[in-house]
C-alpha cells in the first residue's frame, strides 16, 4: 500500500467544515491502495468539537501529532478577544482591541497565526520521513502555513508535493479587510507564488479559483470540489411529518450574509396566513452571528426561531433531511462569485429544495441549476423568495459526481 502524508491543521475531534474534506478523502483512500498518514497539531485551537467524525478515520490511518505554539491565542485573551477568530470583515467596526488584534494578525503572523508551527514541523517531519518514507505529500489550507511546511519538505526531500487550497490565498474575500501594509502584502503574494510554482500540483475547489491559480503559475491546477458522503445520507431516511414548515440553515451564518429580505418575506407571510405562521420554524444549526438573530426577532419572528448552535455532523444531517427548504445565503462580497460553500453539496445530498440568496451569476448558482436542486436569487428579490417558498419542488438526483468516493478517485489520479 502506498503512503500519503497529509498535513492538516484541522482533524477530529475538531469539528467544522475544514475537517471534513480530508477526513472523507482518508476514509476512501485505502480502497485505492493508499494509506493516509496524517500530521496534525496535538493542541489545536478548537472552536468546535465533533466526535462523530472520528468514525470516518480508517483503521489503517497513521495519525501523528506534535504541539503547536500559537501566540495569537494568548494575545486575543490579553485584549479580550475571547476564543473565536477575529472576523476581518467587521473588526474595523468594533472595539480598539479587535482592530489592534487584526493589525497584529496581518503584520506579524504571516501567512497566518499558525506560522510558528512551520519550523518545528519541518524538523520533525524531515527526520520522520527518513525513517518512515511516503510516496507523496499533501498540504491543505487554510491555514496557508501548512503549504509552507510542504514547500520546505519538498525542498529537503524531493518527495512529490500537492498543495490543496480549500480557499484562495490573496484572493480570498476577507484579504482586503486585513489592512495589510505594502510590505506585508508583498510577503503574502511572494509566499503564495512560491507555493504555486514549487508544488508538483495544485488542487482548487471551484472552477473559477482553478482558473485564477492557473493564470498565476505553470504548475498544473486540478479541480476537486467539496462533496458529500453517501454513507451520511441513507436513502431510507424519511422527513418528519408533523405539519411543521422548516426553513433550515446549517453551518456558519455570518453577518455579511444576513438575508434581510427573506426575514421580511417570512414576516409578511405570517401576517397574511395564520396557518403558515403556526407551522413555520426557522432552524439555525451552527455558529450564527448575533446580528442575524436580532434581525429575525426584530421582525416579530422570534417565536419561530430555533437556534440550535453547533451540532455534531450526524445531527446536522438530520436537520438537513428534515427541512422543507434549505437556506443558502452567500456573503455580500464580490469574491463570493467564485465560492462554493461546502454545505451546498450536503444540501444536494439531503434532496431538499435549496433557496440560495446571493450572486445569481456565480458558481454556486450554476451548481444548483445543473443539479436541479434549487435557485439562487439576488438579496433584494423579495417577491421571488416568496414564490419559491410557496412553490412545489421536485429535486433532481444529478449529484453522484460530488460523492466523496468519486472525488477520491480524482485525487488518486492526481497522486
Amino acid at each position: 500500500m502506498k503512503r500519503l502524508l497529509i498535513i492538516s491543521y484541522y482533524w477530529p475531534p475538531t469539528g467544522g467544515s475544514g475537517v471534513q474534506r480530508w477526513v472523507k478523502f482518508s476514509k476512501y483512500l485505502p480502497s485505492h491502495d493508499w494509506q493516509p498518514v496524517v500530521y496534525t497539531p496535538l493542541n489545536p485551537e478548537q472552536l468546535a468539537v465533533d466526535e462523530s467524525l472520528v468514525k470516518d478515520i480508517p483503521e489503517c490511518a497513521e495519525i501523528i501529532k506534535t504541539k503547536i505554539f500559537e501566540p495569537y491565542s494568548l494575545y486575543r485573551k490579553l485584549v479580550g478577544g475571547g476564543k473565536s477568530e477575529v472576523n476581518p470583515v467587521n473588526a474595523q467596526k468594533k472595539s480598539l482591541g479587535a482592530r489592534l488584534s487584526l493589525w497584529v494578525r496581518g503584520e506579524f503572523f504571516i501567512p497566518d497565526p499558525r506560522c510558528f508551527w512551520i519550523r518545528s514541523s519541518v524538523r520533525f517531519l524531515t527526520k520522520y520521513l527518513k525513517e518512515h518514507p511516503v510516496d507523496a505529500i499533501v498540504t491543505t489550507g487554510p491555514p496557508q502555513s501548512m503549504h509552507l511546511i510542504g514547500r520546505a519538505l519538498k525542498r529537503k526531500t524531493g518527495i512529490r508535493w500537492i498543495a490543496d487550497f480549500r480557499d484562495p490565498w490573496t484572493d480570498i474575500f476577507y484579504y482586503k479587510h486585513l489592512g495589510l501594509s505594502k510590505s506585508a502584502d508583498r510577503k503574502h503574494h511572494a509566499l503564495e507564488q512560491s507555493v504555486l510554482d514549487e508544488a508538483d500540483a495544485i488542487i482548487a475547489v471551484t472552477p473559477l479559483v482553478q482558473a485564477d491559480f492557473q493564470a498565476k503559475t505553470k504548475t498544473p491546477v486540478h479541480l476537486i470540489t467539496n462533496g458529500f458522503d453517501p454513507d451520511d445520507f441513507p436513502k431510507n431516511i424519511e422527513a418528519q411529518n408533523d405539519g411543521k414548515f422548516r426553513i433550515v440553515h446549517t453551518g456558519l451564518f455570518a453577518a455579511d450574509g444576513n438575508p434581510l429580505k427573506l426575514w421580511d418575506c417570512l414576516a409578511e407571510m405570517c401576517q397574511e396566513d395564520k396557518c403558515f405562521a403556526q407551522r413555520l420554524e426557522i432552524r439555525l444549526a451552527g455558529k450564527t452571528d448575533s446580528a442575524i438573530i436580532h434581525a429575525i426577532k426584530e421582525r416579530g419572528l422570534g417565536d419561530k426561531l430555533i437556534d440550535l448552535g453547533y451540532l455534531p455532523h450526524n445531527e446536522i444531517v438530520k436537520e438537513q433531511t428534515n427541512a422543507n427548504i434549505l437556506m443558502l445565503p452567500l456573503r455580500q462580497e464580490p469574491e463570493y462569485l467564485k465560492v462554493l460553500p461546502g454545505k451546498i453539496f450536503e444540501y444536494l445530498a439531503a434532496r431538499r429544495p435549496v433557496l440560495g440568496i446571493g450572486q445569481s451569476d456565480g458558481i454556486a448558482s450554476q451548481v444548483l441549476r445543473e443539479a436541479g436542486a434549487g435557485e439562487m436569487y439576488d438579496w433584494q428579490e423579495k417577491a421571488a423568495l416568496k414564490d419559491f417558498i410557496l412553490a412545489e419542488h421536485r429535486v433532481s438526483d444529478k449529484i453522484e459526481k460530488y460523492s466523496r468516493s468519486a472525488l477520491t478517485e480524482k485525487l488518486v489520479e492526481i497522486l
